[in-house]
């Protein structure tokens, strides 16, 4: 059986390990503390936490759809319902637009098709080559692993900077901006307050969710989940780790001004800068599969900016495999 290495747990990772898995050995490999990528769960206490980077799921597409609704039937999603506040002029508003979200967290897909794969955590790929027909992965704690196949599941840059040497030509012609995001997960005293979520016409904060609106957990406290705009953090993502409390302090501030809350105590915050959160446009590709050499990339960035993107470019990676 030949052996596959998966680098990233987000939706691309997870899927295409999920998918390669009934026919082939999978390990998994995430840098991070735990499964999900962008849509990772911070944990705050016992059940109560903060769905830090993707807010919810919409679908789109009619086999994505299909695909939630199915997670919806085995209790993996729910529906996220509001009153969720629109104040936002440059864009309309969808009365119909569905909000789907993990029932224990936003990495809730990525854990349940991950549920029967070794995953190992911790691991960042710091270096690939090609020796004989095998992948030599070197990693940053120092560990060497090899294997016959090799998938990377991870931002534009982070792909480019490993894998341009090998796949010259598709980097050379792909370029891709990534935007970025800067979050704040903060406790509060308790609002009476009935909107789950604000999408603001602002330049600094586009969005924040009241993690209590989801109904995972009941709490003495409210847990909000404060987001910048893209344009606000490609400005500050490389500065904000040098300052961060003033930078929590000053999106906190500036969502209570916007939201008109009567915030009088924070118990808790916390932040967190994601360098490369979404690619606005599309590539002429979803997926790249390098036959000769066995080694394919996944992503949402060869779509656009939506989950589901990452999902559709690991279904279209699985189909260049497998064919």
């Amino acid at each position: 059986m030949k052996s596959i290495c998966v680098i990233g747990s987000g939706i691309s990772g997870s899927t295409i390990a999920n998918l390669l898995s009934k026919k082939y050995k999978v390990d998994v490999y995430e840098k991070a503390k735990g499964i999900g990528g962008r849509s990772s769960h911070r944990r705050y206490l016992n059940k109560l936490g903060f769905d830090h980077g993707l807010q919810y799921i919409s679908p789109k597409t009619s086999k994505f759809k299909k695909f939630c609704s199915g997670l919806q039937k085995k209790r993996v999603l729910k529906k996220w319902q509001g009153p969720h506040n629109f104040d936002h002029s440059k864009v309309l508003e969808n009365k119909k637009h569905t909000k789907l979200i993990g029932v224990k967290g936003n990495n809730a897909i990525s854990k349940y098709l991950l549920k029967n794969i070794n995953c190992i955590f911790g691991y960042e790929l710091s270096k690939i080559e090609r020796i004989r027909k095998n992948w030599k992965l070197s990693f940053l704690n120092g560990d060497v692993k090899y294997y016959e196949i090799l998938i990377i599941s991870i931002p534009f840059a982070q792909s480019k900077k490993l894998l341009k040497k090998f796949l010259p030509n598709f980097f050379k012609n792909k370029k891709v901006k990534m935007e970025a995001n800067i979050t704040v997960m903060t406790v509060t005293n308790k609002i009476k307050n009935n909107f789950s979520s604000f999408l603001f016409n602002d330049e600094v904060i586009g969005w924040a969710a009241k993690e209590n609106s989801k109904k995972r957990f009941k709490y003495k406290y409210d847990l909000w989940t404060i987001q910048s705009t893209f344009k606000w953090a490609n400005r500050n993502i490389l500065n904000y780790r040098n300052n961060k409390k003033n930078f929590t302090n000053f999106l906190i501030n500036r969502f209570k001004k916007l939201s008109k809350i009567n915030i009088n105590k924070i118990y808790f915050s916390n932040i967190h800068g994601w360098k490369y959160s979404a690619n606005k446009k599309n590539l002429n590709i979803q997926s790249l599969w390098s036959k000769s050499l066995k080694v394919g990339i996944c992503g949402d960035w060869f779509g656009g900016p939506r989950y589901e993107n990452g999902w559709i470019s690991a279904s279209d990676l699985y189909k260049k495999i497998t064919n």
